[in-house]
């Protein structure tokens, strides 16, 4: 069932209270919707296109495109010598995709280092990887000859995100007792 409405052709036709990029991107967004309730093709629709001209024009006094290509390779650099699981750990990442895709990208990073730290060579230890359901964070485990450590952020104290254990092989999945440690350890190896 398709249904049209006239509110986007307004709101094209006199886009001055759209005024900044968060308000055009909601018109935009929402002239999309209503054209596809229509059976319209957005790349067709009048009102869509208007818009997104107007969404240009909101933009127009941005810095030009080598600035603003500057402050982003600026942000990446900037974003790549703060690690992300502190601040992973303290939100949590249930629920939430792309927290899960980084907790786990980075945390195989961080036992990645705690290994070469540890003078472990690449054959002499295995990455593994539970991803957990939707509402878990999953777990990396760094499994060893002589050392296993286990990182998740499902726990129910803070500062005890990294399990460790001494264990004889790497079919040894019981090992000795657990002992626990903070994140902000496994940052630092």
């Amino acid at each position: 069932m398709t249904y049209d409405v006239a509110y986007r052709f307004q709101q094209a036709l006199d886009p001055s209270a759209l005024t900044t990029i968060p308000a055009t991107l909601h018109a935009v967004q929402a002239a999309i919707t209503d054209a596809r309730n229509a059976g319209c093709a957005i790349e067709s629709d009048p009102a869509v296109i208007l818009l997104v001209r107007h969404f240009h024009s909101v933009c127009a006094s941005a810095p030009d495109i080598d600035a603003l290509q500057e402050q982003c390779e600026a942000a990446i650099d900037r974003l790549r010598l703060v690690p992300a699981l502190p601040t992973l750990a303290y939100r949590g990442v249930a629920n939430d995709e792309a927290a899960k895709r980084a907790f786990h990208r980075e945390g195989r990073v961080a036992l990645r280092a705690l290994a070469d730290a540890l003078g472990l060579p690449d054959s002499g230890y295995t990455l593994t990887a539970r991803r957990g359901t939707l509402a878990q964070s999953g777990e990396i485990i760094l499994h060893g000859d002589e050392l296993r450590v286990r990182l998740s952020l499902d726990i129910v104290f803070p500062g005890e995100e990294v399990t460790y254990c001494r264990v004889r092989g790497r079919d040894d999945h019981w090992g000795d007792r657990d002992r626990r440690a903070p994140l902000i350890n496994l940052l630092d190896p």
